[in-house]
């Protein structure tokens, strides 16, 4: 008993030793279930995602979005021998909804046939631009509702593709004075197109002009330096940022080369392999569109380029916050009053610091 009673209970109250382990260890919260949750919850309402594919006709632009999502995305229809190809300046959309591994994608993708094709092509981003920006106005007009959906639709363009024809020299006028509209108003990723139909070396030095002019003529495309958030984003963005724009070949059909079926183009020669970094650089633009920036993309849309254009629609209908979270904006210009007078704000620090804010163009 004596011996009982001298020896130390297991959890006494007197200080162990360094080296002997707590009596209790504390049981786990279940914080990591947060992310089973979300899970559950993507699983039930799916993504959306967005994308425009920008560039002249036969650039294979409506195989390339197929190539990117392995499925009959869209269906591109080719003219018959001697038939021109059709021109047109409008712009056409089709949805369709990919799921795989029971998780849905309601991928729309909006293609622009006869961009460029003209022979005189002054202003031909207008109907792009304003497409653009028709997306964001559809996107605010439902926000200020004061009674508003639960999940607004989002039909904002996402990501825009832009594809350069493979001439070998350096950006065109036109490639140049669209770009630096269009990288304003949403994320520009632009690729080389048909890269096969150049040499490696060729290809290279093609990319270098291509970088040489961007830089010059302060065209910030996709991913943007500064938006890097952390270490990690700035040594992969930086990566990326490398090897843009991506020279990709699209093609929708397989071929069996050394006994597996690969996605690729059959030339006299030999099949360019689309997946085989070898041959081009498809992976490169899928792992971004898809595989690891697919989120970002969205994020940047909404908390950049959408406010961007919030901020400018707020300066227009001259109408100032009233408080915390207060938007007051009708869907045509200002709210009338009892008297059908428009509401005339008070002049305030607010205001005076929002006007002298530079402005955004669309």
């Amino acid at each position: 008993m004596d011996t009982l009673r001298q020896s130390p209970s297991p959890c006494s109250s007197r200080p162990s030793s360094p080296r002997t382990p707590p009596c209790e260890t504390p049981a786990p919260v279940g914080i990591e279930a947060v992310l089973d949750q979300l899970k559950i919850k993507a699983m039930k309402t799916g993504f959306e995602f967005n994308i425009m594919v920008v560039g002249q006709s036969g650039l294979g632009k409506s195989t390339m979005v197929n190539t990117l999502f392995k499925s009959k995305v869209w269906k591109s229809t080719l003219p018959a021998p001697g038939v021109p190809t059709p021109q047109t300046l409008q712009l056409h959309s089709v949805t369709h909804v990919i799921e795989e591994k029971g998780l849905k994608l309601k991928l729309t993708v909006t293609d622009t046939p006869g961009f460029g094709d003209q022979i005189n092509n002054s202003n031909c981003w207008e109907p792009i631009l304003g497409y653009i920006n028709e997306q964001y106005e559809q996107y605010l007009q439902e926000e200020i509702l004061i009674t508003r959906q639960r999940h607004i639709p989002d039909t904002r363009v996402h990501c825009c593709v832009y594809f350069v024809p493979p001439t070998g020299h350096c950006l065109r006028p036109l490639d140049i004075e669209f770009l630096q509209r269009l990288c304003r108003t949403v994320n520009v990723v632009p690729v080389i197109a048909r890269a096969d139909s150049l040499t490696i070396e060729e290809r290279e030095a093609f990319r270098s002009r291509i970088q040489k002019d961007l830089k010059s003529h302060c065209i910030d495309v996709y991913p943007q330096k500064h938006f890097d958030e952390d270490v990690n984003d700035r040594i992969l963005n930086s990566k990326i940022r490398e090897r843009i724009p991506f020279a990709v070949v699209g093609a929708d059909q397989e071929h069996l080369v050394n006994g597996r079926c690969v996605l690729g183009r059959k030339t006299n020669w030999g099949v360019i392999e689309v997946e085989n970094m070898e041959h081009c650089e498809f992976p490169l633009l899928r792992d971004l569109l898809i595989r690891s920036h697919l989120q970002d993309l969205k994020d940047i849309t909404h908390n950049i380029h959408y406010e961007n254009y919030r901020v400018v629609r707020l300066k227009e209908s001259h109408q100032l916050p009233r408080g915390p979270g207060w938007v007051n904006l009708s869907p045509v210009n200002l709210a009338p009053t009892s008297a059908g007078q428009p509401t005339t704000p008070r002049p305030s620090k607010a205001r005076k610091r929002a006007q002298e804010e530079p402005k955004y163009e669309f």
